[in-house]
Order: C-alpha cells, then structure tokens, then sequence
C-alpha cells in the first residue's frame, strides 16, 4: 500500500529552503532533501500528491519544483482538504496557524489517520492542548516535527540514560543554544525533556526582546518570539539552566548533565559528544556504547526529515508507537510560555499553568 499525503503551506520547511540553513541561491528555487516533501520523496510506501497555499506564487514554484500536477495545487488550505482523500497532511504553516490547520485536517473530508506538524507545536498551550483533543477525537495520530527525535543517535542516547541508567538520577543540567525562544529553542528543550523524560514544575525566565531572525531579515513586522532563557527545576527533581539569548554564528547548541553515576557533555554544532562515569568519586572519562562519534547538524540532521517520513508510515503501518506526540511537544512550549509569563510578572511559573496562563499566546516569524 502506498499512503497519499498532501502538505498545507508551500515554504521553506515544505521543501524549498530555509535561509542559514541552505545556500540562498537555492531557496525556492530547488528541491532540498531536509524538509517534508524531501522525506516524503526519499521514503517507500507513500506519495506526495497535494499541495496548499494562500499566495498562489509560491504554490507554482513549489508545485513546479516537486512535480505536483496543476489541478493538485489548491489555493487555501480549506480546498484540498475537501477534494483530496490523504492518509498523512503536513502542516508547514507559521506556528500561530498551527492549531487551526491541524483541526481543520483532523476534522476534514480528506480523513488523514496521520498529522505531521511542524515545531513548535503551537503559540500558545490552550491550542496545543486543542490540537491533541481533537486529534485524540477523530483516531489522528498528531506527530510533530522536534526533529532530533527522529536521528538514531539521540535515540540510542535516551536509551542509555532511560533504560540502562548511564547517569543514574540526574541531579542537574545547564545548556545553551541560539536564539529565539520559540524558533529555535524548542529544539533544545524537546531534546531535554526527551533524554529525561521529564516535564518541567517550576519555571523562572527572562526575555531579551531581541529577535536575530527578524532584525537579519530586515522584517517589517514585529514579534513577541526573542532571545531569553532561565531556569527550570523538572518534575523529576533535576535542576535545569537554559540560555538562548547568543546570535547564531557565536552559538553552540549544548546540554552537560551531571548525574549520581556520570556526567555527559553535548555539543551539536561542534560535533563533540563527552561521556565520564563516576568510579570511586573520580569521573573517568568512556566512551558512549553504541555511538558512533558525535551528533552534528551535516550527518544526523539531513536525513532527520526522511527518518520521520519513515516513521508515520510505520506508524500508520502499526509497526511502532507514535516518537514524537502531541502531548510531548507541548512539554516544550510550557517551558516558553513560563519563561514569559515569569518575565513579565517578576514571579516563578508553576506547570502545568493555570488555566488564564495556558491562552497566552507568543507571536512568531
């Protein structure tokens, strides 16, 4: 059996490229690999087959790029849902929309049994938390795009410290990344609440204001997404520092953990991954078993996108359980959305939020 699928919003994470990610002459002018239709293209047992867009230019240039038919290029989201039987819709729409096409799929003629949905899962909580409700209503799997979930080496990471106990009980961890919150940071607190397992408490935060995407770009319209961080104690009981406030070119993706029986050392820009096991009170530094070398954005992240393509379909097939649901990713966006009511309150933010806190709501670009 081959699955059809269709994707709402023709940009750059559809397939067309993403600016600091591929090379400029590129973006939307040719197909890249890192980007659903490219997962779609490389994955046996399904079938790009739609595409859905407001602005009809990009529609053409995608659907001229990826080889959609022209009657198979719909004009707003709301027109192939209606015409189009899919068994997997993308939603590749900014994160604000999210909620909105995510409902709309779930609850359409097309009857797709699984979403793939972008990161961040939502803007605001009290979406995400409407997002799984209605997909749990009509049988959908929600699967959302963390994309480091779907690369073979953090999953035989989680593996080592889940269920072969490789840092014991993780007492605390400090990381950093990029900016901004939103964009770029739920990459990193979904692979934190990933390897623990865990789901934040209690959150402190603060926000610069600043948004290196937008002020790079020289976009004419403000958001509330920025640079910020804090720290966050994990329902686990292991104490969390995160910092997102460095531009991109000065930055490293990073996460050190300390534990009762190790300590371990991520950096994902530098391909550098660090493991010491405490013998006698003394670390010593062993390798990670079943690694190969370390994680790095050219070798893992590429096919990140094929690896999750694979995935819904063995997920529609019944051969695995959902990796990357719903009610994971909004684990990621509580810790946002905490950053910034603490900022501006002055106060500590409990989690799960309260019921006015979970409709705030950030704006992204």
């Amino acid at each position: 059996m081959t699955y059809r699928a269709g994707i709402i919003g023709a940009g750059g994470i559809a397939g067309m490229g993403i600016l600091g990610m591929h090379d400029e002459a590129d973006i939307g002018r040719k197909k890249v690999r890192a980007s659903h239709a490219g997962g779609y293209s490389a994955t046996e047992g399904v079938e790009l087959v739609a595409i859905a867009d407001v602005d009809e230019a990009k529609l053409d240039r995608f659907g001229e790029a990826w080889e959609i038919p022209s009657d198979r290029r719909y004009v707003g989201h709301e027109s192939m849902l209606a015409a189009e039987d899919l068994d997997i819709v993308s939603v590749c729409t900014p994160s604000y929309l999210h909620a909105d096409h995510v409902v709309d799929a779930a609850e359409s003629a097309a009857d797709p049994g699984l979403i793939w949905c972008e990161k961040p899962i939502a803007s605001s909580v009290s979406d995400a938390e409407e997002m799984v409700a209605v997909c749990e209503e009509t049988d959908t799997e929600l699967l959302v795009n963390h994309s480091f979930r779907f690369t073979t080496k953090l999953q035989r990471l989680r593996d080592l410290v889940q269920s072969e106990d490789l840092l014991g009980d993780v007492h605390a961890v400090a990381t950093q990344f990029r900016m901004e919150l939103l964009r770029n940071s739920t990459h990193l607190l979904d692979t934190l609440v990933y390897l623990l397992d865990a789901r934040a408490e209690r959150v402190s935060g603060y926000v610069t204001g600043e948004n290196e995407a937008v002020d790079s770009l020289e976009a004419g319209e403000r958001v509330d997404d920025a640079g910020g961080g804090g720290f966050v104690v994990m329902d686990d009981g292991s104490f969390v520092t995160i910092d997102c406030t460095i531009p991109r070119e000065a930055s490293s993706m990073t996460l050190q953990f300390v534990g009762s029986e190790g300590k371990l050392y991520l950096n994902n820009d530098d391909g550098e991954w660090r493991y010491w096991r405490l013998d006698d009170g003394t670390h010593v530094e062993d390798d990670l078993p079943g690694i190969e070398g370390a994680w790095t954005w050219d070798e893992d992240y590429r096919d990140a996108f094929v690896n999750a393509a694979a995935d819904a379909v063995a997920v529609l097939d019944g051969t695995i359980e959902n990796p990357s649901t719903g009610q994971e990713a909004t684990r990621s966006l509580e810790i946002i959305v905490g950053f910034y009511v603490s900022h501006y309150t002055g106060g500590q933010v409990s989690v799960p939020l309260a019921r006015p806190l979970r409709d705030v709501t950030i704006t992204s670009w």
